[in-house]
C-alpha cells in the first residue's frame, strides 16, 4: 500500500513535536480526520496554502504559532465536528474562518484572547449545532462579551464552561442564558462573583442540570446551599473556596444524594481528560505518530 494512501492518515498524533506550518498543512492535506497535535511548536511564518481539508477533530491546545500560520492552517477548515484551541492567542479572522464549521459540536476556547465580541457572536450565530462550549478564563473577555455569549450561544447546548468572568457575568446573564438553553446539563459558572443565592430560582428551570460548579463565588452564603438540594436532577455541586471544611460536611451530610466537590477541574469540551499518556481526543485514538515528520 502506497505511503501516501488517504487510509493511512485517518488519525495523527504529533502532541509535543517541533513543526514547520508547511509540515502541518501537507500532512492535514493527506486526509487526516483526527488530528491530536497539542503542545507542539509552529511559531514560524506559512508559505503553502491549501484549498479543503478533512479534518473533522483537532486538538491544538496550549501550541505556540503564529497568528497568521494558525490562519493558514484552520481556514481550510470546514468540516470540523470537534476543536480545541486553548491557551491560543486567537484573532477576528481567525475566530469569523472558524464560522464557517458549522458541524461543531464540540469546541474549547478555554484561556484564548485576541478576539472581539462582534467575532464571537458571527462564530457563535453560526454554530448552531454545538453541544459542549468552553469559554472560560478568555483572559481579555469585557461584559459585553460574556452578553453576546449568553445572548447567543447555540440552543443545542448542553455542557457550558463560563467561569472566571469575575465582575463581567451577573445575574441577568444567568437569567438570558437559561431562557435560551433550557437543555443544560452541566453548567460552570465558577469565579463569578456577583452571583448570590437569588440566582438560584434560574437554576431550578433547567430540567436536565446534573453537573452545577460555582467555585469561588464567595458572595454566596453557605447555608444557602441547601436550597439547591431541591432541584431533583442535580448530582454533583462544586463549590471550592466558599464553604468551610466543618460547613461541608455538614453541607455533605445534608444532601446525600449529591456529590460535593468531587472535581477540581472542568471536562467541559476538552479533548483529552485524565492521563496524558493516553493518544486519544474526544474518545477517538489517534494511531498513526511520526518521529520525523518534518522529512515528509
Amino acid at each position: 500500500m502506497h505511503r501516501f494512501d488517504e487510509s493511512l492518515w485517518q488519525t495523527l498524533d504529533l502532541t509535543g513535536k517541533n513543526l514547520h506550518p508547511d509540515v502541518t498543512s501537507r500532512l492535514l492535506a493527506r486526509g487526516v480526520v483526527a488530528f491530536r497535535c497539542p503542545r507542539s511548536f509552529m511559531d514560524q511564518p506559512l508559505l503553502e496554502h491549501f484549498s479543503s481539508f478533512r479534518v473533522q477533530h483537532m486538538d491544538l491546545s496550549n501550541a505556540v504559532i503564529n497568528l497568521s500560520a494558525l490562519q493558514g492552517i484552520l481556514r481550510p477548515c470546514s468540516k470540523l465536528q470537534n476543536l480545541s484551541l486553548e491557551g491560543l492567542p486567537l484573532s477576528d479572522p481567525i475566530v469569523s474562518d472558524l464560522a464557517q464549521n458549522t458541524s461543531l459540536t464540540k469546541l474549547n476556547l478555554c484561556g484564548c484572547s485576541g478576539f472581539s465580541e462582534s467575532a464571537l457572536k458571527t462564530l457563535l450565530s453560526s454554530c448552531c449545532k454545538l453541544d459542549e462550549l468552553n469559554l472560560s478564563w478568555c483572559s481579555d473577555f469585557t461584559e459585553k462579551h460574556v452578553q453576546v455569549a449568553v445572548a447567543h450561544v447555540s440552543e443545542t447546548i448542553t455542557q457550558l464552561n463560563l467561569s472566571g468572568y469575575r465582575r463581567n457575568l451577573q445575574k441577568s446573564d444567568v437569567s438570558t442564558l437559561i431562557r435560551r438553553c433550557p437543555k443544560l446539563v452541566h453548567l460552570d459558572l465558577s469565579d463569578s462573583v456577583l452571583l448570590k443565592n437569588d440566582c438560584f430560582e434560574e437554576f431550578f428551570h433547567l430540567n436536565y442540570l446534573q453537573h452545577l460548579s460555582l467555585s469561588r463565588c464567595y458572595d454566596i452564603i453557605p447555608e444557602t446551599l441547601l436550597e439547591l438540594g431541591e432541584i431533583p436532577t442535580l448530582k454533583t455541586l462544586q463549590v471550592f473556596g466558599i464553604v468551610p471544611d466543618a460547613t461541608l460536611e455538614l453541607l455533605k451530610e445534608a444532601l446525600p444524594q449529591i456529590q460535593i466537590n468531587g472535581s477540581h477541574f472542568s471536562a467541559i469540551a476538552r479533548p483529552t481528560t485524565g492521563s496524558k499518556t493516553y493518544q486519544e481526543i474526544w474518545g477517538i485514538k489517534c494511531r498513526l505518530t511520526l518521529d520525523k515528520p518534518s522529512c515528509l
